[in-house]
């Protein structure tokens, strides 16, 4: 890259884009790389700020901004993504369906902590809509050295660094367990909520039980869920520690193998998870799901809805940033809710 006067560039190539800033009226490029400067062009650049330009002067050991961009796309995009045209050697994924963003931190970080280097993206674990804006990745110089990419592709591996998994479109039993919403003393306020979570996801309901506060009849409602084709299963009431509460005991009676009952995150701590033998969730929701604007429940549903097993340790590390602020206008999923460091 040589740096000259504006005044002796007609007949030069850029090698970067220039932009042209009004304020609230435009931002856009006014010259894109490659362009050849006309004697017309002179007056427009230097009233864009540019006394002086950059032509290409490209040699073996080094990169455009637009081509090291390509190179950063390329570890980062996955199946389902679509990506931009470059543009002030910027690339920008965004989702080419409705589903699960993920993305590996430890490798991202990795690439970020690489000098002249850029990725900024969504949370991991972040639930998207089709056309939704994914990642941005970027180096810092108009050229950079060819070695830095070399970093990043070590750096990042052999699978592209983000994923998007699409929503399944799954069947949900829902048990409602409680003698005082079986004997009709009380009005169930709590399934509409369920349903309508679900249907945010594609999640239609198949079956829907309610049964009094008997452990067995809990248990064999759960397995009557799956018998009806249920994907995944939901139960809610008696999820407390009160000793007539019993529908943990009643779902490790089903012999679904349980990955916690208890989570740091609040409101939501006494949520439980489980797993059957061939994968189907199945989980205790704590009452506050009924009345709270965000709770555990948001934050672990996208990837139950994308089939992504959830694990111990995650459940286990969403208490940075599990405190739920109870903002008097809720905000979720545009706030810190669940998504710690």
């Amino acid at each position: 890259m040589k740096r000259i006067n504006t005044t002796d560039a007609v007949g030069h190539v850029l090698c970067h884009d220039i932009t042209r800033i009004v304020k609230d009226v435009v931002k856009d490029t006014a010259f894109r790389k490659g362009h050849v400067v006309t004697e017309e062009d002179i007056p427009v650049l230097l009233s864009l700020g540019k006394d002086h330009l950059y032509i290409w002067e490209k040699d073996e050991n080094t990169l455009h901004e637009n081509e090291a961009a390509e190179i950063l796309r390329q570890v980062c995009q996955n199946e389902h993504m679509t990506a931009s045209p470059v543009k002030e050697g910027k690339i920008e994924l965004s989702a080419q369906c409705d589903g699960l963003f993920q993305i590996d931190t430890g490798r991202l970080n990795a690439i970020n902590e690489i000098d002249e280097i850029m990725i900024a993206s969504r949370h991991t674990n972040t639930a998207v809509k089709k056309g939704d804006k994914l990642l941005g990745t970027r180096v810092i110089p108009l050229v950079i050295g060819k070695e830095k990419l070399e970093q990043v592709r070590q750096a990042a591996g052999e699978e592209p660094l983000a994923r998007l998994v699409p929503f399944k479109k799954w069947k949900a039993g829902i048990v409602t367990t409680g003698s005082e919403v079986f004997y009709g003393r009380i009005q169930d306020t709590f399934t509409p909520v369920i349903v309508e979570k679900l249907a945010a996801f594609g999640i239609e309901v198949c079956t829907h039980i309610t049964v009094n506060d008997d452990k067995e009849k809990i248990t064999a409602s759960i397995l009557s869920c799956r018998e009806q084709g249920a994907d995944m299963i939901v139960c809610t009431g008696g999820m407390s520690v009160d000793p007539d509460d019993l529908t943990p005991g009643a779902i490790r009676d089903t012999g679904a193998r349980i990955v916690t009952y208890g989570a740091p995150v609040l409101p939501g701590a006494m949520f439980l998870l489980g797993y059957f033998e061939d994968g189907t969730p199945v989980m205790g929701l704590p009452g506050c799901v009924m009345y709270a604007k965000a709770t555990i429940f948001d934050l672990v549903l996208p990837r139950i809805a994308a089939g992504v097993p959830v694990t111990k340790k995650e459940l286990a590390h969403l208490g940075n940033g599990g405190l739920c602020l109870g903002c008097e206008v809720c905000h979720y999923p545009n706030c810190g809710f669940g998504k710690g460091v």
